[in-house]
């Protein structure tokens, strides 16, 4: 029997415009041999880092194995526990001092990623390594149309001291495209939409564009007709539903621009949303859409900056969160700080749960992504690098056996767990940092 089928490259065009498609039936290949050839599914891999360590009795779980509780902090992952892996006993080594004094956070962000050691200076010779989703997006990076996407929460800076002596720069980036170049994250949900969907377009087109407030959607309308006619009924559903999840991001963004949030000394872009809650599972959803679509497979995300001092009201936290981190084992700061670790894993959980309700192929995106999420401070109040609260969602496209949590010798290296990341995504990068091997996460 012969069929149509539809290349999983297929892009709707419009002005300025190129829309790309999720994984429809019609993608499938039409013969046996086309079947075999697609078989492997793309796996996607993002990076999330978040500030200040935890508190890591509430942080870690309990027992080993799949014989595992949930602790306080991680609560809010129930729903998708059995596609998470907690480890206990892995080290950033290089966050450490090592000879260089104070910057432990500056330390933790550039090395989170990078396994390797900041140079410790505040001027334009700041020198750390290639982080890891840079390494893989350097070697895979041409198999989709961006190579990888870099998002953050907080603007940041690169240039000036921000932590002891060391370059903002370090604080600012988890994400290094070489060892002396950040690669600097989008931090406008509406700027990090059009990177993904908009191309570049002519002053003429956008002042249209503009002043029509028409949607993406509204651009390649005539092509997705022309396509739903040649499609079954499942896949207009599909293509219904993801053109809904386009356009309420959309509008979710053109709202987020009407109120900027208001923070002293940084002039904010157009759609920097004023909640702190929204901008986060903004950039989530843009995140969940990227991959979807298989725009990029490469992804890094920082909720907050290193040693950020943001207050969290959302909680009832009105003390700066890195003030906080230095409680000296004050019950009461530790608990604020508890609070804050369980908000931040709420909205990591959002995510995953909408990657484990996207279809993609045969699995859910959550089945074929590798989600990290962690940082490479422990304790805020002691500033150790070893023993780190790290989690990893996801099966790496049916190669990762999840729903279990992992307890190494201290001073395992984390950089391992990349490795292994690594390999997954197909890469044939052997060393990073201190690594000394991989993994067995299957």
């Amino acid at each position: 029997m012969k069929r149509t089928t539809l290349s999983r490259r297929t892009v709707l065009r419009g002005i300025g415009t190129g829309l790309a498609l999720p994984f429809l039936d019609i993608m499938r290949p039409a013969t046996a041999e086309a079947a075999i050839a697609a078989a492997a599914t793309p796996v996607r891999m993002a990076c999330i880092f978040f500030a200040n360590g935890a508190i890591m009795p509430d942080w870690k779980p309990t027992g080993e194995g799949r014989d595992f509780q949930l602790s306080k902090s991680l609560a809010p992952l129930q729903n998708v526990k059995d596609q998470i892996i907690a480890f206990s006993g892995l080290t950033q080594h290089h966050a450490r001092a090592n000879g260089d004094g104070a910057g432990d956070h500056a330390r933790n962000a550039s090395a989170y990623l990078t396994g390797a050691q900041p140079r410790k200076t505040s001027g334009a010779d700041i020198t750390v390594g290639q982080s890891i989703d840079q390494a893989v997006a350097s070697e895979l990076g041409t198999q989709t149309r961006l190579p990888s996407i870099e998002l953050g929460i907080d603007r940041g800076r690169n240039a000036g001291s921000c932590d002891s002596g060391y370059s903002c720069a370090y604080s600012s980036n988890i994400s290094w495209k070489s060892a002396t170049t950040p690669c600097s994250k989008e931090v406008n949900p509406r700027s990090a939409f059009e990177r993904l969907f908009g191309n570049p377009q002519t002053a003429a087109d956008m002042e249209r564009r503009n002043r029509n407030r028409k949607s993406i959607l509204d651009f390649v309308a005539s092509d997705s007709k022309r396509l739903e006619s040649s499609l079954g009924g499942s896949d207009r559903q599909k293509l219904d539903e993801y053109f809904t999840s386009i356009r309420e991001i959309e509008q979710r963004v053109v709202r987020a621009s009407q109120t900027p949030k208001e923070i002293p000394e940084l002039a904010l872009p157009d759609g920097v949303p004023s909640d702190l809650k929204e901008h986060m599972r903004l950039m989530y959803d843009i995140l969940a859409i990227a991959f979807q679509t298989n725009s990029t497979r490469i992804a890094t995300l920082m909720v907050a900056d290193a040693g950020s001092n943001r207050t969290y009201p959302e909680v009832e936290v009105k003390d700066g969160h890195h003030e906080l981190s230095h409680h000296q084992n004050d019950a009461h700061k530790m608990e604020q700080i508890a609070r804050i670790d369980k908000y931040l894993v709420e909205q990591f959980a959002y995510f995953l749960e909408k990657l484990k309700s996207t279809q993609d192929g045969d699995r859910s995106l959550l089945d074929n992504s590798m989600i990290l999420y962690g940082s490479a401070i422990a304790d805020g109040n002691r500033h150790n690098h070893d023993d780190l609260p790290i989690l990893l969602a996801g099966g790496g496209g049916g190669t990762i056996n999840s729903g279990r949590h992992i307890v190494y010798s201290n001073e395992t290296p984390l950089n391992n767990l990349f490795i292994s990341m690594a390999e997954r995504m197909g890469s044939s990068l052997k060393q990073l940092g201190d690594s000394t091997g991989t993994l067995n996460l299957s």
